[in-house]
């Protein structure tokens, strides 16, 4: 599906949910990236992955703070590892107990274990 389409499919809740996997989270992410500055790309893809969730019938499955520190990391150049892991990446910044808190689902918290790269950081050179 070409992207311009999946963009579309997504913002107007008409892609198939069973297609929204986590490589579509990633490419939804890189899209905005494309088009938007780092803050603005993570506050767009929350709401529409939130509104998507919703639409589905799955709202408790948006986690507002993995969304916006996982466009961060990619923002930072880490596309290949949060492709790869991004459970991983985020274990790098934040511990279990406060991804499972409800303020971090509910809104951005800041990392407890590290800071979050900044954008452009790391992104010539290998993925952590």
């Amino acid at each position: 599906m070409h992207d311009d389409a999946f963009l579309a499919g997504v913002e107007a809740g008409t892609l198939d949910p069973a297609r929204f996997d986590h490589g579509a989270h990633v490419r939804l992410a890189c899209l905005y990236l494309e088009r938007w500055p780092p803050a603005e790309a993570a506050a767009r893809c929350c709401a529409t992955i939130a509104r998507f969730a919703a639409g589905a019938g799955a709202p408790a499955k948006f986690h507002w703070t993995v969304t916006e520190a996982l466009v961060h990391l990619l923002a930072a150049g880490r596309r290949a590892a949060v492709l790869a892991d991004a459970r991983a990446c985020l274990a790098r910044h934040y511990s279990a107990a406060v991804l499972a808190s409800p303020a971090a689902r509910a809104g951005f918290v800041a990392p407890d274990l590290a800071p979050l790269p900044p954008p452009g950081a790391g992104a010539a050179g290998p993925s952590p």
